[in-house]
């Protein structure tokens, strides 16, 4: 027996919203592609290389913010999940390593082989990343740095937009940030009959206080078992 055919809110930031909604669609649901996040890169940034062992990624704007700053690609690259680890490969890096959870495995998996790195961890990404991935890596004695390559800002939806992806059957979240801007939202266009699909338990916790039909994430940080929780009853 077919899935019923579901309108689905794509939250994340493009470019990757058209990806996640493209996944979407394949599966035979009607995906509502309006983000939440804006991603803004900042002007002249200067990269500084010198002392850096290995690049710390925790999301694929990281990896395409640095990509179009800097040719370097020979540095061993550590992320935090499938999704960013496809994105740094396919910007060009060659040693790759996923650490298949949050910023703290991700600095649990950097930590266990802090023995092969010869310098700091440069962890490039966001003017306020979801997590202190540096701190963390500090906390485990690991040299780290961080570079800030972009900034996020809350997406301003007109009242009758609001009201109307509350109507959807469920909402796809990559962010904590994502989850922070649509507990305020919902805050004002209440929608109890939506279901929020997160990322990971992480990305749906700043939706503690909010009434849902179903706040659900998958087993493991990855879209694909994220997508896989739109057919499945609460």
């Amino acid at each position: 027996m077919a899935s019923r055919r579901q309108r689905i809110w794509i939250t994340r930031a493009q470019p990757g919203a058209d990806v996640t909604a493209e996944r979407v669609r394949a599966l035979g649901h009607d995906a509502i592609v309006a983000p939440l996040l804006a991603v803004r890169v900042l002007p002249d940034v200067a990269v500084d290389l010198s002392g850096v062992a290995a690049l710390a990624f925790t999301s694929a704007n990281g990896v395409r913010a640095f990509a179009d700053v800097s040719g370097e690609r020979g540095l061993k690259v550590f992320a935090v999940g499938a999704a960013t680890a496809q994105a740094a490969r396919a910007a060009g890096f060659k040693s790759v390593l996923s650490a298949d959870g949050d910023v703290e495995a991700l600095a649990e998996g950097i930590a266990m082989r802090r023995s092969e790195l010869r310098g700091a961890v440069l962890h490039p990404g966001a003017a306020e990343p979801a997590g202190d991935l540096a701190g963390e890596l500090e906390k485990h004695g690991v040299e780290a740095r961080r570079l800030v390559l972009y900034e996020t800002a809350p997406v301003d939806l007109a009242a009758a937009q609001a009201q109307a992806l509350g109507k959807s059957d469920a909402v796809l979240l990559h962010s904590p940030r994502a989850a922070q801007v649509l507990a305020k939202l919902l805050k004002a266009h209440p929608a109890p009959q939506l279901r929020a699909l997160g990322l990971s338990k992480a990305v749906v916790k700043p939706l503690a206080r909010t009434r849902l039909a179903a706040k659900a994430y998958p087993p493991f940080p990855l879209e694909g078992a994220l997508l896989n929780l739109i057919d499945r009853k609460p």
